[in-house]
């Protein structure tokens, strides 16, 4: 996509104005399965929900434990998870109740992944201390366990639900079939460069990973009946310090990088061409994590300057700021769809 050479800068107003016609039903909901659930997390040992429009905080959880690594959602947005040092917590999102309703204990190093089944039966985690753990949501009980041998760094669940694909510290994607529940594949784009981040398109059709020299690598998936094919498509330069996370859009045509060099890339993934299309420059310091609207017209980013961010990526402009954690923000969890009518 070939950016403008020049273009006048939108007044602040006209942003707000796209984003009242956008979220106009959602943000005058109640915390329900129609509104916009943002939460950020980090370092100063608080989970904060935020009025995304507004950039107020509307709730402070405490996470006395330990600083929170990661967090996700719950597909039907009834539920929080906290990822921390060796374990899970879960919140009720429409509860007032602060303390988690489940706590999920069985690793025994910093969790640094975490995500949900899509009908929400189901939990998997990864973490420092080597493994992938998949719980049983209604009980806090570990259903598998599989062995990294080494740090794992990110975990995604395939749109199939029936695979995971995950990295690790020395420089490995796995994917693991649950069916047959066991490593099906593995792939070492640089052997000793720990893998950051990985990614899988909403529709199945591409994997992307990054790693510690800020390369990213994407392979083409297809999913026959019995097993899912790999094919390598391109390797490219994204960043030239770490990159922290990589993230496809829903509508996967951008992948969004989060670097150390505190910018986020936004690479038009059009033929798997990856161009860049926008860099968004704002943070101060280490840009940590992101996650998109439903729509891929809005990117959220949470960095060690303590701050989140809202882009609308059209013009690559930040248009809301939320301020109030006083260490590193280093994970963001966004749900804006609307469920059921």
């Amino acid at each position: 996509m070939k950016r403008p050479e020049h273009h006048t800068r939108p007044h602040y107003n006209s942003y707000q104005a796209q984003q009242q016609q956008y979220y106009a039903h959602q943000y005058n909901q109640p915390q329900d399965s129609h509104s916009v659930i943002l939460v950020t997390a980090g370092y100063d040992h608080t989970i904060r929900f935020w009025e995304a429009l507004s950039g107020i905080c509307s709730r402070t959880i405490q996470h006395p434990d330990s600083q929170v690594n990661r967090l996700c959602i719950s597909p039907d947005k009834r539920y929080l998870a906290a990822a921390g040092n060796q374990h899970i917590r879960l919140y009720d999102i429409n509860s007032p109740n602060p303390n988690p309703i489940t706590s999920f204990d069985g690793h025994t190093g910093n969790v640094t992944a975490v995500g949900f089944h899509c009908e929400g039966k189901w939990m998997v985690t990864g973490s420092e201390d080597g493994t992938l753990k998949i719980w049983d949501t209604r009980a806090p009980s570990i259903q598998r366990n599989y062995d990294h041998k080494v740090p794992v760094n990110d975990v995604a669940i395939h749109p199939n639900q029936g695979e995971l694909i995950s990295c690790d510290q020395k420089g490995s994607i796995k994917i693991w079939d649950l069916g047959e529940n066991s490593c099906t594949h593995e792939l070492v784009p640089e052997e000793d460069v720990p893998l950051r981040s990985v990614t899988v398109a909403i529709d199945g059709s591409m994997l992307v990973a990054a790693n510690n020299k800020g390369n990213c690598y994407v392979w083409k998936m297809s999913n026959a009946r019995d097993f899912t094919d790999l094919q390598p498509i391109t390797t490219f330069s994204a960043h030239k310090r770490y990159i922290t996370r990589c993230l496809l859009s829903p509508d996967v045509k951008h992948l969004a990088t989060c670097s150390a060099d505190t910018t986020v890339k936004i690479w038009s993934a059009t033929n798997h061409e990856f161009k860049l299309d926008k860099e968004l420059k704002g943070h101060q310091r280490w840009v940590w994590d992101c996650a998109f609207s439903a729509d891929s017209a809005y990117l959220v980013t949470a960095s060690s300057d303590h701050v989140a961010r809202l882009w609308e990526l059209q013009q690559g402009e930040t248009i809301r700021q939320y301020n109030g954690h006083h260490k590193a923000a280093i994970c963001v969890a966004l749900n804006d769809l609307s469920i059921g009518n």
